[in-house]
């Protein structure tokens, strides 16, 4: 499928390859501790996690920790994906995103909202990794599930490219625009142990120019 992104008179590709085979080895990965077993089968399924908070310094040095990757065919993957969606589902920690982090483990694992498919749709994205941020960005509100009472106007790329694999070990590797790149973003962040109060103080140290005051910003979908 071939998107067109329309900008100021240029047209601009944007190649979305879906379900391809990776070139990364698939055998490499470390397995689970017995800490994160522990954790993750501590309780049932439908269960959720406990959050961890920036305001408690324990929590804080785990949410603080880079991520490694994990086995998408672990059944234990499944059931942390499971309990992750739980927690994201939970009127008490209800967001649009979620990362392993914020349970406590510290893994590449995140739970995205796809607000850019039809009935907006929860996905689970393993090992990602953002190959492309464009320079088009957008300033928007953003919150998080593990910091408490602080919001803010972060900026981020309005559209990505970004590879990932599902609970089936199915590669993809696709472009995301919009808000649901800003969650993807905000999740990614959290595997590199970065949080979005560190956005607001790198934006506040960078000089931004309104990109199209004057011009629409479309996209033409190809036919089906």
């Amino acid at each position: 499928m071939i998107r067109k992104l329309i900008l100021s008179g240029l047209i601009i590709p944007l190649f979305v390859v879906n379900a391809q085979q990776s070139n990364k080895n698939m055998t490499n990965y470390q397995h689970l501790s017995k800490n994160e077993l522990a954790l993750i089968n501590q309780k049932s399924n439908d269960t959720k996690f406990r959050v961890l908070q920036t305001t408690d310094a324990a929590d804080l040095k785990i949410l603080r920790a880079k991520s490694i990757d994990i086995d998408p065919k672990d059944e234990s993957t499944r059931k942390l994906a499971e309990r992750m969606f739980a927690t994201v589902q939970d009127e008490e920690s209800k967001g649009v995103g979620i990362a392993a982090p914020q349970i406590g483990i510290n893994r590449k694992a995140v739970w995205i909202q796809r607000f850019d498919k039809k009935n907006e749709p929860f996905e689970f994205f393993i090992n990602p990794s953002i190959t492309w941020y464009s320079d088009i960005k957008r300033k928007g509100r953003e919150g998080c599930l593990s910091i408490p009472d602080l919001v803010g106007q972060v900026v981020r790329s309005l559209t990505i490219r970004i590879e990932y694999y599902d609970l089936d070990g199915k590669f993809h590797d696709e472009v995301i625009e919009g808000f649901t790149a800003v969650i993807a973003q905000h999740e990614f962040d959290h595997l590199t142990g970065t949080l979005f109060p560190d956005r607001l103080k790198e934006q506040d140290q960078k000089n931004y120019k309104e990109a199209s005051s004057d011009q629409e910003l479309l996209y033409e979908k190809a036919s089906d």
